[in-house]
């Protein structure tokens, strides 16, 4: 497929994605802003508009074209519009392989928003891209993404402890990986 960087999962129910931009630096702080989001990240510790500007959306938005069809999208609400967080298919070395990710506003906690968009990226990993491998990793303690990796079909793996330069609370307890692995073969890839 030309263009394989445009690839963009499938819209759900409630759910658009799209392709974060530049333009997007404002609403990501604005997301890392709340403590309660970045509780099990940072321990509430924002991110800095200049660390967001300058290191992650760049490194973000190189990875459309390195990796066609895995990346970072901004989620947004089909209704209204309204920019509700992102979701992750974060590519290993070799593309083979993806990290899911999501951070949503608090504003959508608790409404299977975080399941939904994770399902649907689950799917368009193995059915779109032909990942072989989806793999997510939470604090130990974070109860509520457990929950969605595994109605995501993800299955637990390990408990794995990490070492921190400035461990947050419930760190001692460890991280938690969790994963599905595809067991046909690799469908096409999204080029």
């Amino acid at each position: 497929m030309d263009g394989g960087d445009l690839v963009v999962p499938a819209e759900t129910g409630r759910l658009r994605f799209r392709r974060l931009t530049m333009d997007d630096v404002d609403a990501l702080v604005e997301l890392d802003s709340d403590p309660e989001v970045m509780r099990f990240l940072s321990g509430g510790v924002p991110t800095s508009l200049a660390t967001v500007r300058d290191e992650q959306l760049p490194r973000l938005l190189a990875q459309y074209g390195r990796h066609p069809g895995l990346g970072r999208w901004a989620a947004h609400d089909r209704e209204s519009g309204e920019f509700l967080g992102w979701f992750a298919l974060d590519p290993s070395a070799d593309g083979s392989e993806a990290e899911l990710g999501y951070r949503l506003r608090r504003s959508a906690w608790g409404r299977g928003l975080a399941t939904e968009g994770s399902r649907a990226l689950v799917r368009y990993a193995f059915d779109t891209v032909g990942v072989r491998r989806v793999w997510a990793e939470t604090m130990t303690v974070n109860e509520r993404s457990r929950r969605v990796m595994a109605k995501a079909g993800l299955h637990y793996v390990r408990t794995f402890h990490l070492q921190w330069d400035e461990p947050i609370p419930g760190t001692e307890h460890g991280e938690v990986e969790y994963e599905v692995v595809q067991e046909r073969p690799a469908a096409r890839r999204a080029r």
